[in-house]
């Protein structure tokens, strides 16, 4: 469990220390649901429990914050995401599973917070190249995995052989990106699980 010096002292010449992965969480839930910007440093010390003179001594300013909320937030996510893939056996699973994975992300109070992936694109692209960096770099990796389940499928024979991988793979991405955003304004289950088969239909 990580550990990080707060300057709020339980008592003179006693620093406490608090839980950095617990703080993070509650900074994820706040910048997922407010945005970068409307997120003042006054609302995260009171989401993660600390005051702002802790926050800047462990995490220097709120850019930090995020950006150690957005590392954590999209380890998280590709681990059990890949949990999930690994329980089935072939490419047409394997993209099914990860299509559910990200719809059932996109319904009720989960879909409501949002993605801090696509938050993060929508919001700070134009005035952090170092965000930028982080935001390529998470798409880039759905990007490439979905690539690798294509060709899977073409290989074992669960998907069309003559599907472009890598078109197909921009595709499903952008429309993952694309099921966050409609995930915000409160989409019943029922509602964006009938669109899977619709994505997969254009690999069969």
């Amino acid at each position: 469990m990580a550990t990080v010096t707060s300057t709020r002292d339980p008592s003179p010449g006693r620093p406490r220390q608090f839980d950095a992965e617990v703080a993070l969480d509650a900074a994820e839930a706040i910048f997922r649901e407010r945005g970068f910007h409307a997120t003042s440093i006054a609302d995260l010390g009171t989401a993660m429990g600390l005051t702002t003179g802790s926050i800047y001594k462990a995490f220097s300013d709120k850019r930090s914050v995020f950006l150690a909320t957005f590392d954590r937030y999209t380890r998280r996510r590709q681990s059990r995401l890949a949990a999930a893939i690994a329980l089935q056996t072939t490419g047409l699973s394997k993209v099914r599973a990860l299509l559910h994975f990200y719809i059932l992300s996109s319904v009720g109070a989960e879909g409501r917070r949002g993605c801090l992936v696509v938050g993060g694109a929508t919001q700070l692209t134009t005035f952090d190249t170092e965000i930028v960096s982080r935001i390529t770099n998470a798409l880039a990796h759905m990007e490439a995995l979905l690539v690798d389940l294509i060709e899977l499928g073409k290989h074992d024979g669960s998907l069309a052989r003559d599907v472009d991988a890598a078109a197909a793979a921009r595709t499903v991405l952008c429309f993952l990106q694309g099921a966050r955003v409609v995930g915000k304004t409160g989409r019943t289950r029922k509602e964006m699980l009938s669109t899977v088969d619709m994505v997969l239909r254009m690999l069969l």
